[in-house]
């Protein structure tokens, strides 16, 4: 796929981010520039000045709640490609750019018989920020298939190539969120993807679907569609009803805490992660704590998830972070657990 190229970047000053939210929240920011090459982005590198500070990298927006006006820059990659760079045996390796939506990669995968992303059919945002995030559904990661990343130093202008390991990747985690939070700008993709499929079904609610609909053993597309599905009767529309996907992170405890709360609640749903470690849904506490399905104002918690907060028409990011912090109080006196947004909050 050939990258649409313009002759120059769209530049904005007080440029209102609206459509770049999936909570459809009103906010502006002070300039908004979009690339679409990385030739663009390295001239805007090397343009910027300390009048255009700070500056926030956004993808798609589907990870992040506005809370306020954005007194400085937002750069928006539009690097569009998808591109086989190797072709082994077992393996392809595939360079994306940083600008295309994630779940046109994951059927273009699919399409192609590059297997590994399936079961992250469907996440909203843009391929730069799944290597930001270390998105996960349905007991993948996109770590798991991430190769290299290519990014630019937003300081000198300097094009890098971090490598997997490089990046510290962990559960919504990686270096981009925290060391490196405002260094770089990512370009493109690099991902390791297999040539023969292994089917990951043991995770939420997958092979029960697969098997109401008669099928024991399905193919790429079919676990692809399920997924679809039941994402689609769990997670709101964010054209309907502004969200920005799960809000929180699902807890991982002590052996020793997960005990003592089994006790108490023996069907207490749980993922172990090793042997000292255990994984409690975050969604399963809120709803043990009346949660599921109220309002607070205009903010409110989905009726059928409740992991994802939801703007129930005109919100503020402010009223939706208040109602965050009364759940967070609610679980933590209940649970004895602290559970943190997955959200990027500015």
């Amino acid at each position: 796929m050939v990258a649409h190229k313009t002759q120059r970047m769209k530049d904005f000053r007080h440029y209102n981010l609206l459509s770049h939210n999936t909570f459809g929240i009103v906010a502006h920011c002070r300039r908004f520039v979009e690339f679409d090459t990385e030739e663009q982005l390295e001239e805007l590198c090397h343009s910027l000045t300390d009048a255009d500070h700070p500056i926030m990298v956004l993808g798609g927006g589907s990870n992040l709640l506005l809370t306020k006006d954005f007194d400085g820059t937002v750069i928006h990659s539009a690097i569009k490609g998808i591109e086989k760079t190797q072709d082994t045996t077992e393996h392809v390796l595939v360079r994306v750019g940083s600008g295309e939506v994630w779940d046109d990669f994951v059927a273009r995968c699919v399409d192609e018989g590059w297997y590994g992303a399936e079961n992250l059919s469907l996440i909203p945002g843009e391929v730069g920020a799944s290597a930001v995030q270390n998105i996960g559904a349905y007991g993948a990661e996109v770590k798991d298939i991430i190769y290299k990343v290519e990014a630019m130093e937003i300081a000198s202008g300097k094009k890098v190539e971090i490598a997997n390991a490089e990046c510290h990747y962990s559960y919504r985690q990686s270096l981009f969120k925290t060391e490196w939070k405002g260094r770089y700008i990512i370009t493109h993709v690099t991902y390791r993807l297999s040539k023969s499929f292994t089917p990951r079904l043991d995770y939420g609610n997958i092979l029960a679907e697969l098997q109401s609909e008669g099928v024991l053993s399905p193919t790429p597309q079919q676990l692809r569609d399920v997924i679809i599905k039941i994402r689609r009767e769990k997670l709101p529309d964010p054209e309907v009803e502004g969200n920005a996907g799960s809000f929180f992170m699902n807890p991982v405890v002590s052996r020793e805490k997960y005990d003592e709360l089994a006790a108490q609640y023996p069907n207490m749903p749980h993922y172990d992660v090793d042997a000292d470690s255990v994984k409690i849904p975050a969604g399963w506490m809120i709803d043990q704590c009346g949660w599921k399905g109220r309002t607070v104002g205009r903010a409110g918690v989905h009726s059928r998830q409740a992991l994802v907060l939801v703007n129930r028409g005109g919100a503020t990011g402010s009223e939706v972070v208040s109602l965050c912090n009364d759940i967070c109080n609610d679980v933590k006196q209940r649970f004895g657990i602290e559970i943190h947004p997955e959200v990027n909050i500015i």
